[in-house]
């Protein structure tokens, strides 16, 4: 005898934490405690990727059945496709960032068999850092509840039963108990109660589903569990952006349709309002912070300088004895603040107000801004031209003021401006030697030093311990060892402060708790490559630059294009960013890398994708362009 779990996984853009979820999956134990086996029924739901996810599952699990949509279509719909076609007893619905134990699986088998009142499950969950989460147990978002949770005053009173009541925190997390609402990351309930209940509701395109459906689940008449007798891993967090406008509304839209179905008459009208007050303010502040934030470097900047050029104008009145009046009203208020921005434009463009700072950045930037103002100071009229002599010294006295606020900021210890590069600290491979040797060769081959990269083959909590304190550890990478092992560690050493990766056996690359680092992604910030936001903005730059030129030459180009009717809404789709002219892994483009050499084979338009994301230059986006362009 057999019992069937189909585990249901929608994915986007994530190609290596679904393989490394794949991977635990089929790593688990089959055999459950009645002396059964446990058969898996796996289903991948890829929501239109375009980093290669559906052919990876293709190649390296055969045994998945893959659904792959040319649409995002959202994450209740995705799982409502592959709930309609599976055929197990059992029913999970896994995120694509979670790592399951060992006995995860087999644990939750023999939970809901021994409990026949149990319509839904859940398990611990822990972030990369090994820290729980504490949305693995959820209550139901009451009005007061929820006003808790989006206020903030949950964090002041994390165990309180009335204002921790959104995460039960009065519920101790070690501890078996029924639950009102499960995650959506990790979401198992029965054949029966999904014959019940039905599939998840596609109103919600993103977050709400999960708690929709475990309020089904109970108004059903079953019960939702919390077992924390097995933990995962989940990676959350790696696309949501909760401070953007785009979650709030998306997030609104959700508990607003939840409103709309379990609450009626005026307590209903109530709670939307709470909840719209409160989530837009939280908004609000979240995006003045960000925006203040952005700006306060470059105001610094701006007045900084500005106060240099009047003190300068008015030493340079004096010494030359030609009074305070001697420069015109629109000097002080027109040309200095455009010699200025101009000055900070081209620094921008440099990378100069990007972190970490780089102070060959900002002397580049100004330095090409001082150029662009004395060739277009020597095309003015006589009566045009001020002084050059105040607009050297102005440009100086700007890049000495720049340097001066980042190092006033060094010294402050703001996060993005050490001048001094900071010493990394060690990093702890653990693991047999053939598997930390891997890892140091692959951490080699990417041009990363490996002189900090501590290896041991001891992995008792109380060894990693020691090991941490006395090296000054800030990673620790499990090299091909046991998830249920690891899992267990993080949990126990989570307290040490440091982050946790995972380097699977038989992979190049590595599972992080903030991203995931692979051959052609590991340390990109610090080599020269195109995720970097220098290389971004001057693609963009690219982008809109050429578009506007080729929407310019429309009338002439359009009678050499072999499909005129792409041309215009190519150019229209990198105008708007919806495409960008050549692509790369995780960005649509009109066209590949390999346009260069279009005979090449697979193993070579991958070479060329890695070494164009690595080595990315403007030259080659133009090189592309001018070769394709009787193709767009």
């Amino acid at each position: 005898m057999a019992v069937k779990l189909s585990v249901i996984i929608v994915n986007y853009n994530v190609k290596y934490f679904l393989k490394q979820c794949l991977s635990s999956v089929y790593e688990s134990d089959r055999r459950l405690a009645n002396g059964e086996d446990l058969e898996l029924d796996v289903w991948v739901v890829d929501n239109d990727s375009v980093d290669g996810s559906v052919e990876m599952v293709q190649e390296d699990f055969p045994e998945v059945n893959v659904i792959a949509n040319k649409e995002n279509v959202g994450f209740a719909r995705a799982n409502n496709m592959a709930l309609a076609r599976c055929t197990g007893e059992r029913l999970l619905l896994l995120n694509p960032d979670t790592v399951v134990e060992r006995d995860t699986l087999v644990q939750c088998a023999d939970f809901m068999r021994q409990h026949p009142d149990c319509g839904g499950l859940t398990v611990k969950m822990v972030d990369g850092s090994g820290r729980y989460l504490p949305e693995s147990k959820r209550g139901f978002p009451t009005p007061e509840a929820s006003f808790y949770k989006i206020s903030g005053l949950i964090r002041l009173f994390p165990h309180h039963r009335r204002i921790a009541a959104y995460y039960m925190g009065h519920l101790p997390e070690d501890e078996v108990n029924e639950i009102e609402i499960l995650p959506g990351a990790f979401l198992m309930f029965t054949r029966e109660t999904y014959e019940q209940i039905g599939g998840l509701d596609e109103s919600y395109f993103m977050y709400g589903e999960d708690i929709d459906y475990s309020w089904r689940i109970k108004l059903a008449g079953w019960k939702n569990y919390y077992l924390p007798t097995t933990h995962i891993i989940h990676y959350k967090g790696e696309s949501t952006k909760k401070g953007s406008m785009n979650y709030v509304y998306t997030f609104y839209n959700a508990m607003s349709i939840f409103v709309k179905k379990y609450f009626t008459g005026h307590g209903a009208r109530l709670f939307s309002g709470l909840l719209h007050a409160a989530i837009w303010l939280r908004a609000a502040l979240a995006w003045a912070k960000r925006a203040l934030q952005r700006v306060a470097v470059p105001a610094a900047d701006f007045l900084l300088s500005y106060g240099g050029f009047l003190l300068l104008k008015h030493i340079w009145e004096n010494f030359k004895g030609v009074g305070p009046d001697y420069y015109p009203a629109e000097y002080t208020t027109l040309v200095i603040p455009l010699y200025i921005l101009i000055l900070m434009c081209s620094s921008w463009l440099h990378g100069g107000y990007d972190r970490p700072v780089r102070t060959g950045r900002i002397v580049r930037g100004i330095t090409t801004g001082l150029l662009m103002l004395l060739a277009f100071y020597s095309l003015l009229d006589e009566s045009q031209r001020y002084s050059r002599m105040l607009l050297l010294i102005g440009s100086a006295w700007t890049l000495a003021g720049t340097l001066l606020i980042r190092v006033a900021l060094s010294l402050c210890n703001v996060k993005g401006y050490a001048l001094r590069a900071r010493k990394r600290g060690s990093v702890i491979a653990v693991g047999s030697v053939e598997q930390t040797e891997r890892l140091r060769t692959l951490y080699s081959s990417m041009g990363i030093p490996t002189e900090n990269l501590v290896t041991t083959t001891d992995s008792s909590s109380r060894h990693l311990q020691d090991l941490i304190r006395i090296e000054h550890a800030e990673e620790v990478v499990f090299c091909g060892q046991d998830i249920r092992h690891t899992i267990e560690l993080m949990a126990q050493l989570r307290t040490t402060g440091v982050d946790y990766k995972i380097a699977p056996a038989d992979g190049d690359y590595v599972v992080g708790s903030e991203n995931i680092l692979s051959p052609d992604e590991l340390y990109l910030t610090d080599l020269n490559t195109i995720s970097t936001d220098t290389c971004r903005r001057t693609k963009r730059m690219f982008d809109i630059g050429s578009a506007l030129l080729l929407l310019l030459f429309f009338p002439v180009l359009i009678w050499f294009q072999k499909h005129k009717g792409r041309y215009l809404a190519d150019c229209i789709k990198v105008l708007s960013g919806r495409l960008t002219w050549v692509g790369y892994t995780g960005r649509r483009g009109v066209f590949s890398p390999s346009a260069l050499l279009p005979n090449a084979d697979n193993e070579l338009q991958e070479r060329l994708m890695l070494r164009y994301m690595r080595h990315y230059s403007t030259a080659t986006d133009f090189a592309i362009l001018i070769r394709k362009l009787k193709e767009l």
